[in-house]
Formats: C-alpha cells, structure tokens, sequence
C-alpha cells in the first residue's frame, strides 16, 4: 500500500512538472523566436517548478527521501533556481536590453514585471540569508527565510499568472495553485506543531 502511494505521489508531481514544460517548448509562441530568448523563457519555467518541489523537500513530503537527504537536496535545488532565475533575466535582457531595465528600475508599464522583479530579489535575499545561516539565530534564519520564499513563490506565481505566453493555462494555473499551496503548508507547519504541543502543555 505505502509502495502505490509512494507511486502515485512522484508520478503525480512528475506530471506536474513535466506537463507545463512540455508545453512551453512546443508553444507555437517558440516557433520564430531566437534560441536565446527561448532559453530564457524555458528558464522561467523551470524556476516557477522548483519552486514546487523546494518546499517539498524542505519538510520532507516526498515519500522515500530521508528528511536529511531531502533538505541537502533542497540547498542544491535552491542553487539550481537561483541560476534558472539568472539565465531568465540575462535571457531577456540580451534579446530586450530596454525592456529589462524598465523591470528593474519599476518603472515597466507592464504589471507582471513588478511581480518578476520583487520575486527574484527575494530570491537573492534568501540565497544570501542560506549563505549566512550559521551565523544567525534559528529564529531568525526560521523568520527571514520563510518571509523570503513566500514573497519568491507569491510573487513567482503571480508574475507567471499574467504573462500570456508559452505556458499553457491550466497546466499553469495546477503548478502556480501548488506551488502556493505547498509552501504555505511548509511555513505554517511548524507553527501549527509548536502551537498544538503549546495547548496539550496547557
């Protein structure tokens, strides 16, 4: 029984990610477009599904993966989306230099580039703050980095939910709704735990 769960939850989730993947790279979008925006674009996608899996690991949700191995593995993922997120921006901004610097300096007439742009320095924060982990108290590594990755994973979903572009909508949308989803429930688990042990003290 727990070998047919275990095996549907990784086909469910290879599902997940494959399906939005699949269709970005053969979205007739792709079809007259250079390989150096096509590499950015597939870029982004890759990044919004690692953030689905990050939060999996983190808490050890995925069935057959020791929580230890799954949080190293989680650090090296969390390299992986940092570098996905910067081959995305160099993408764009070698084939649209204007377009990149409207993002980053706020001032694009286009709404998802805030989205974009709030998300990715987050990102860098929460690199930054792993990088700096021994040197913080656990709760304030806890504190800053669940802010940072909700902010990444809110603002990751949103930017993607409002570009009308490669990605196929309802393979989108699943990814963007469980991304959020699975990440809410990583941040607030521990507290729901902490506050549950609270009351049976009580």
């Amino acid at each position: 029984m727990r070998i047919a769960s275990a095996l549907l939850i990784w086909t469910g989730l290879a599902l997940v990610l494959l399906l939005p993947l699949t269709f970005a790279a053969t979205s007739e979008y792709l079809a007259w477009r250079d390989p150096v925006y096509i590499a950015a674009g597939l870029a982004g996608v890759v990044a919004l599904c690692l953030l689905l899996v990050q939060p999996l690991l983190a808490r050890g949700w995925l069935p057959g993966l020791h929580p230890l191995r799954g949080r190293r593995i989680h650090r090296t993922v969390g390299i992986f989306l940092v570098a996905a997120v910067v081959v995305h921006v160099a993408g764009l901004w070698i084939t649209s230099p204007p377009d990149i610097i409207d993002a980053l300096l706020l001032r694009s007439p286009t709404p998802f580039s805030v989205w974009g742009v709030a998300a990715m320095w987050a990102l860098f924060a929460a690199a930054l703050l792993s990088a700096l982990r021994r040197r913080l108290s656990p709760r304030a590594w806890r504190i800053g980095h669940t802010s940072l990755v909700s902010i990444v994973v809110l603002g990751g979903a949103v930017h993607a939910m409002l570009i009308e572009g490669t990605m196929e909508t309802t393979s989108k949308v699943a990814l963007c709704i469980l991304a959020i989803t699975a990440t809410g429930a990583a941040v607030t688990t521990p507290w729901l735990r902490a506050r549950t042990r609270a009351l049976r003290k009580d």
